[in-house]
């Protein structure tokens, strides 16, 4: 560089340094500028548009970078000017808004009018700082409240768009945790409500599956964050869409939420969940392809993840799968397997019962084919049914209070002397709560093939020789269990199809009541199914279930604890309860009240004992 060139850029250091010094350091120039930032600042903001003097900030701009004097002269003080007036038009949002998703709309215009003034004005380096700073001041103190207050309004409107919004936000704010919060908090109240809901118990999947599936959706669509591969250019021509990816803290939440909100009444969601499968797998897919069907069995399995009475869900399948498969419920026996499948795979081993039920049924049915090979050809045991099942594996306690008449018990003794035939050592128990029969009965409109259970063939039979009967002569008649023979006789006498009439009329069968054949029974169809409780799991039979399970709990929490003592020989309270939990959970998860109340019961009957010095300290007996 010449002396000259030297001299000049000196000379012009020199002269921008006294001008610097003269007006930027002037305090009555400062605070002129000052006042004429807030003021332009403050029309805009008041006003809502671009001021007419917006064009010479602009010019200031291009000054100010000349003398390296932009941002202590403009950017500090217009950020402080923003940070002032954000703090009060949060306070002013806050109380003049109707609500608080009223306040997030609010705050999103005014984000969106701070982003374009900046970038309409301002060097591009402090965009980024303006846009913080609204944010923050708008925000920051309101994040729990709003979260609150404007998430629950926005999932009841199901209004995705908005809870993007929203969701975007709280991402500014770095308030993910709160709203993910607020969404637990949210999602698990509304399945808390449901469950505890008792008189809509027979919609409680329907709503749960409704419930979990916009959650799933608004987490896929509105929770959600712009992927960017490092090695993409921020501004890229590309017109394929950014990838999104859902926040994973919200997946936690709805984990959380249903797990938490089935606590609310337990055993009951997976009691209800296994019948609502049940249904499903009777009605079968009703028009939808193989794809759709399958899909909706997914959906209801996946919410037995979030219970934890499995015994209680495994229970109830097996039982509603047990009668499916033998009185010929199940609309397709490639779906019963596959669910089986994915419910021994994926959730529980113990299902592999499931298709030991399958094998059962084949093997019955080639020993019956036998069986009725063996017979002439007009042999009337041709009409037989059996199937033999293992005690061990279908979920049913025989059970044979009913006498039959002697031409059906007749072919039953044929059928049990060819089967002890053909396995010696080998004990058969008839079990006629799940039989069915085919009648051919006339009425005054023609014969009708009537399709009943072998309870109310039975009773039906009595007709043959008499026109009426007393309700204690049928009683005296077939020595029926009293509930089962009070349902049958409403199926036949009260129901829709009233092949038998009552005396007197009535929707309860009394112990005085008188029943009689209906000879005017009409019916458009030649074969009339006539329904009965056996279809459908009656609140007796429900409560019983239940009994039953509390006593198999015991008896699994009893074991687990003496082979944990006989293991560690002794241990205090708190670490028996942890290993007993730990224990048991792939079954279910106890009350901790249930565990003490077992300590208690096997201390007492000597299968440990207290120490002497410690009271809380167990010591295993051998």
């Amino acid at each position: 560089m010449s002396n000259n060139a030297k001299r000049v850029r000196l000379l012009r250091e020199l002269a921008n340094g006294l001008f610097t010094l003269r007006i930027f350091a002037n305090p009555e120039i400062k605070w002129r500028l000052n006042a004429a930032i807030e003021k332009w600042l403050a029309w805009e903001r008041h006003h809502r548009a671009a001021h007419e003097l917006r064009p010479r900030f602009q010019e200031l701009i291009g000054h100010l970078y000349v003398y390296g004097q932009y941002s202590p002269v403009l950017e500090v003080p217009y950020l402080e000017f923003t940070e002032a007036f954000y703090t009060a038009e949060s306070q002013a949002l806050y109380e003049t808004c109707d609500s608080a998703r009223d306040f997030a709309k609010e705050c999103k215009i005014r984000i969106q009018e701070e982003e374009q003034r900046a970038r309409e004005v301002l060097s591009p380096k402090s965009w980024d700082e303006v846009r913080k700073t609204t944010e923050r001041q708008l925000l920051n103190s309101r994040l729990k409240w709003l979260a609150s207050n404007a998430l629950p309004a926005i999932m009841d409107a199901k209004a995705l768009d908005e809870l993007a919004d929203l969701y975007d936000l709280f991402s500014r704010a770095a308030g993910h945790k709160v709203l993910a919060n607020a969404f637990k908090e949210y999602v698990q109240n509304n399945v808390k409500a449901i469950v505890k809901d008792e008189a809509r118990d027979e919609e409680m999947v329907e709503r749960l599956l409704e419930c979990k599936s916009f959650a799933e959706t608004a987490i896929s669509t509105a929770f959600v964050d712009i992927v960017r591969d490092e090695d993409e250019p921020r501004a890229s021509t590309s017109d394929t869409p950014p990838a999104k990816q859902p926040h994973k803290e919200f997946g936690y939440a709805l984990l959380d939420a249903f797990q938490g909100g089935f606590k609310a009444r337990r055993k009951k969601p997976a009691e209800m969940i296994a019948k609502y499968l049940d249904k499903a797998m009777r009605r079968g897919q009703k028009g939808a392809s193989d794809e759709e069907f399958d899909r909706a069995l997914d959906a209801a399995l996946s919410l037995y993840r979030f219970t934890d009475d499995k015994d209680v869900f495994r229970t109830f399948y097996r039982r509603g799968l047990a009668k499916r498969l033998l009185l010929q419920r199940s609309a397709s026996d490639d779906f019963e397997k596959a669910v089986l499948k994915k419910l021994k795979e994926q959730f529980d081993p113990e299902f592999e019962t499931g298709d030991d039920m399958f094998k059962d049924l084949a093997l019955s049915r080639d020993m019956l084919a036998e069986f009725h090979q063996k017979l002439a050809e007009d042999d009337p045991a041709h009409k037989l049914s059996v199937t033999v099942l293992q005690q061990s594996v279908w979920p049913f306690t025989p059970n044979a209070t009913v006498d039959l008449p002697t031409f059906m018990q007749d072919q039953l003794n044929r059928f049990t002397v060819f089967y002890k035939n053909k396995h010696q050592g080998r004990k058969l128990e008839w079990d006629h709560n799940l039989g069915t029969a085919n009648l051919k009965a006339r009425f005054k409109a023609g014969s009708k093939d009537l399709s009943v259970s072998l309870h109310q063939a039975v009773i039906l039979l009595l007709f043959n020789d008499t026109d009426e009967i007393s309700f204690t002569d049928i009683q005296a008649s077939v020595h029926m269990e009293d509930g089962t023979l009070r349902r049958t006789l409403q199926s036949l006498a009260c129901g829709k199809k009233r092949v038998l009439k009552k005396r007197p009329a009535g929707p309860d069968v009394n112990d005085g009541d008188v029943f009689l054949y209906n000879a005017e029974f009409t019916d458009s169809r030649p074969r009339v199914h006539i329904n009965t409780i056996q279809v459908k799991e009656t609140p007796e039979e429900a409560k019983r279930t239940q009994t039953a399970i509390e006593g198999d709990r015991k008896h699994i929490l009893d074991a687990a604890i003496v082979r944990i003592m006989k293991a560690k020989k002794q241990m205090r309270y708190e670490q028996i309860k942890n290993d007993t939990i730990e224990a048991v959970k792939k079954h279910f998860v106890p009350e901790v009240s249930v565990i003490k109340q077992r300590i208690q019961q096997l201390t007492e009957q000597e299968y440990m004992r207290r120490d002497e010095d410690d009271m809380n300290l167990y010591i295993y007996v051998a």
